[in-house]
């Protein structure tokens, strides 16, 4: 379960056991290291498209994604856990891909976690770019970081400890998050998160429309959310994570 989780105490064995009845009924048609069960969706009833903008800046992310080393980010994670240079399969070159191609000045990141993606977000920056990870546990306190004091020497990468599904502390936040031109949301996927960050992204007047990637679409409990995203939205599963990758153009309706 990921730091920041609304889900209720007891809900991670909920979910277990429901997914253990649903593997007996339906047994999986094929092995793999990990299965989830999903849901195939037609596309052409979706009323929201992709904007010209998405798919630019997708195919722009995708070339970059192909020739980006993440050598260095690779060497601090166990080959059991997370597997940056995996591509396609993994979404770690595609965000380096998308930093290469915004050049965002300010990257938010929720869902800071063992610090993966902050350190892979955080290689590509522009020289003036910030990055702001998001956690409600500090990250010397998370459970086999990879992160360390020197990737936070410079000020490129900084964290706040911080709940962002409270309004009260989003609010406090609001002024970054207006700032922003990359949010990637990887939080909870609990089918409850992921919806109040929506809604209070909605509230945000920012600067400039920002590109908000959220991770894991492909899951059940983030089937609901990501079809009913009524903005320019792109899912780039195939180029990402294998359990979902969407790209969201956060333009003003």
């Amino acid at each position: 379960m990921q730091p920041g989780t609304t889900e209720p105490a007891g809900g991670d064995v909920v979910r277990r056991l429901r997914l253990a009845l649903v593997r007996r009924l339906m047994p999986p048609p094929v092995r793999a290291r990990h299965l989830e069960y999903s849901l195939l969706c037609s596309a052409d009833d979706d009323p929201v498209r992709p904007s010209a903008r998405l798919l630019d800046l997708a195919l722009e992310a995708v070339r970059h994604a192909r020739s980006v080393s993440l050598d260095d980010v690779d060497a601090r994670v166990p080959a059991t856990t997370f597997f940056p240079n995996v591509w396609p399969g993994e979404h770690y070159k595609l965000l380096a891909g998308l930093v290469l191609a915004l050049r965002p000045a300010r990257v938010v990141e929720i869902g800071t976690a063992a610090g993966t993606s902050a350190l892979t977000l955080r290689k590509y920056l522009p020289p003036e770019g910030v990055l702001h990870t998001f956690d409600i546990l500090p990250w010397p306190d998370y459970p086999a970081t990879y992160l360390r004091p020197d990737d936070f020497a410079d000020g490129r990468l900084v964290q706040h400890v911080a709940d962002l599904t409270e309004r009260a502390v989003f609010d406090r936040h609001r002024p970054l998050l207006a700032e922003s031109d990359l949010i990637f949301v990887d939080a909870a996927k609990d089918g409850v998160m992921e919806q109040v960050l929506i809604d209070h992204f909605g509230t945000v007047a920012f600067n400039r429309p920002p590109i908000v990637v959220f991770d894991d679409i492909r899951l059940w409990n983030m089937l609901r959310i990501w079809r009913a995203l009524p903005y320019p939205k792109l899912d780039l599963t195939s180029f990402g994570h294998w359990s979902g990758t969407g790209l969201v153009d956060w333009v003003t309706r």
